[in-house]
């Protein structure tokens, strides 16, 4: 069974259809990109799958389940969790601050007055365990507010990480940064993928991370679906090419 099934999903905002007949699937362990130009409906397909938005036709289902209705809270339960295009942290706690939130409320912690001796050393140990995966433990008490665009980035996602999810969406995980950032944090989805066994959907403008990174690449344009395949077969097209990638020399 496909962990995620979005089957002829539409999205109208009055007269305007910003997803008009999109499917997808996606496998257990899969890192797929979906890539376009602005306006192509990426984000709004991205809030389709996560809740933030309904569609107006078709459906969605996760590891079998219909979430076409589903409020995000409740994906996020059921394994799904998300970044922004602009990093969601909070900026004036520290880094291990950040990842302490999310850790308690995966662990059903995080209304609780007070947690016993017991509680407050998993939560540690599972904070000290996400800085590593990171890449932050050097980082662990300065505020994330005073941290470079790349480790905020960082952060945001270890914090996505933290709600235990089964798939990870990623929006534009490097924009704006420059090529040292970006390849720490390519580097950082790649033993996600790898050695977390996630499996990742990721909307990226930066073709080098595409292609460097995605099992398989979905195509948008004008919020239809334009293409799919490997990186190879997506490089390969030649519609691809002329609309994304410009002309083969």
């Amino acid at each position: 069974m496909s962990l995620l099934r979005v089957e002829s999903v539409s999205k109208h905002f009055g007269s305007l259809i910003a997803v008009n007949d999109v499917s997808m699937t996606v496998e257990h362990g899969e890192l797929r990109a979906i890539i376009g130009p602005n306006g192509a409906g990426k984000t709004t397909f991205f809030n389709l799958i996560t809740g933030f938005l309904t569609p107006t036709y078709g459906h969605i289902t996760f590891d079998g389940q219909d979430i076409t209705h589903l409020l995000p809270a409740r994906r996020v339960q059921l394994g799904m969790a998300r970044t922004f295009q602009v990093t969601e942290v909070f900026p004036e706690l520290s880094v291990r601050e950040n990842l302490r939130i999310p850790v308690e409320v995966a662990s059903g912690l995080r209304l609780r007055a007070w947690l016993s001796k017991a509680d407050d050393s998993r939560i540690r140990d599972r904070v000290s365990e996400l800085l590593d995966m990171g890449g932050l433990a050097d980082k662990a008490e300065r505020q994330v507010g005073e941290l470079s665009h790349g480790d905020q980035r960082a952060t945001e996602i270890m914090m996505a990480l933290a709600l235990k999810p089964r798939m990870l969406l990623l929006d534009e995980p490097t924009a704006g940064m420059g090529d040292q950032e970006t390849y720490e944090i390519t580097q950082l989805i790649r033993r996600l993928h790898k050695n977390a066994k996630l499996t990742i959907v990721l909307i990226e403008h930066d073709m080098r991370v595409v292609f460097h990174l995605a099992d398989r690449i979905m195509v948008l344009d004008q919020g239809k679906f334009l293409a799919e395949g490997t990186p190879p077969e997506i490089a390969a097209n030649k519609t691809v090419q002329t609309a994304y990638l410009g002309q083969a020399a």
